[in-house]
């Protein structure tokens, strides 16, 4: 059944190629490539072979922690594991995933780009009865597995700690990829928590935007525009990544206001956690990715053995912006702050040195 499954996939794969010509739109060359990028021969036809079509490889944390994870559980499962990259390129992405499917994909997990565009591969290759994951970004299809951190509450975190430093004043809210839900989870989280300052008049967003691909570069040009057309008068940023908040912050040092204005991010990044520790970053909500991808590795393998995502235990119904009911599994975030950078070295994240480099000694508890 899978051979005449591959056999019209790659009729559909050429189809594809054919009406969206070159990768006109792929962002610049990522930093890394996916540890095992999709192959032209099909994959052998024995045990569960689990396909991972990533968005990018933009983001530190596909590549450092996400994809080890997966592979690693889907290893310890006994499965097979199959990737690519879109390059951040909508078109990209349907054909890999129809290229994935060529290869005999079991299951697919989609890092999506945009999960709009990405919903009509995700719905082809269901209808195929090859279970999908949508990981970390939500794609409204009803019958895939939404997995993900609650970025909500992500948002929630983010504005709580801002919040309680700076409860009236400017704010400017650097929001990321419109084509992607999350940038609306999060700043939906960030109106729990600010929304009855900002109708009581004593928050004003003086700016807020979205960052095409979530790109520092854009961020920090966005950052410079509204200081400019505020005379630097800000008093807290809600940065909703990290890579964003450290062009915010470039911003903010070129105008000698890093570390003076509280700028919020997530991911827990190497660099931006040393920001965290130097004070000119005031949070990061860490996201162990690890657990994320040993998730997702793990219930590709049992979706292999049962494709009803129903029967997957530990989730729950999540009702989409557009709502559509999905089985869904959300993991918490911790927020992260100079009080408990010891999480993240202890855990192994992040070695001493690397958080410590320029930190006055003494000066953070995780940096003796």
């Amino acid at each position: 059944m899978r051979f005449q499954r591959a056999a019209a996939v790659l009729l559909a794969t050429g189809l594809v190629l054919a009406a969206c010509g070159g990768d006109d739109d792929a962002a610049d060359e990522p930093a890394a490539e996916p540890a095992d990028d999709a192959a032209d021969e099909p994959a052998a036809d024995d045990g569960c072979v689990v396909g991972v079509s990533f968005n990018n490889y933009q983001e530190e944390r596909w590549g450092k922690w996400d994809e080890p994870a997966i592979q690693a559980a889907v290893a310890a499962g006994g499965g097979t594991y199959i990737s690519n990259d879109a390059k951040s390129s909508t078109e990209t992405q349907a054909s890999n995933i129809e290229n994935l499917l060529s290869q005999g994909a079991d299951v697919l997990i989609v890092l999506a780009q945009d999960g709009g565009a990405a919903l009509p591969s995700v719905a082809s290759a269901i209808d195929q009865g090859v279970p999908v994951i949508a990981y970390d970004r939500l794609i409204e299809e009803p019958r895939a597995l939404y997995l993900t951190f609650d970025n909500i509450e992500v948002g929630r975190i983010e504005a709580r700690e801002i919040f309680e430093r700076v409860p009236t004043g400017n704010y400017v809210i650097i929001k990321g990829n419109s084509a992607d839900a999350n940038a609306d989870f999060l700043r939906e989280g960030y109106e729990d928590i600010i929304g009855a300052a900002v109708a009581a008049g004593d928050i004003t967003i003086v700016g807020e935007t979205y960052t095409d691909n979530w790109d520092p570069a854009v961020a920090q040009a966005s950052m410079e525009q509204f200081l400019t057309a505020n005379d630097n008068d800000i008093q807290a940023v809600l940065s909703e990544n990290d890579g964003m908040a450290r062009g915010v912050i470039a911003a903010l040092d070129a105008q000698g206001l890093a570390g003076v204005i509280p700028v919020s991010g997530q991911d827990a990044e190497l660099a931006s956690l040393n920001f965290v520790a130097q004070g000119t970053q005031t949070l990061t909500v860490w996201k162990d990715s690890r657990e994320l991808g040993k998730t997702a590795g793990e219930a590709a393998i049992a979706l292999c053995a049962d494709p009803d995502v129903a029967n997957l235990p530990g989730t729950t119904i999540f009702t989409t912006p557009g709502g559509v009911d999905m089985i869904s599994n959300l993991l918490a975030p911790q927020p992260i702050t100079q009080d408990n950078l010891n999480l993240v070295v202890e855990a192994g994240w992040i070695d001493e040195a690397t958080l410590c480099d320029g930190v006055e000694a003494g000066s953070v508890a995780a940096c003796p």
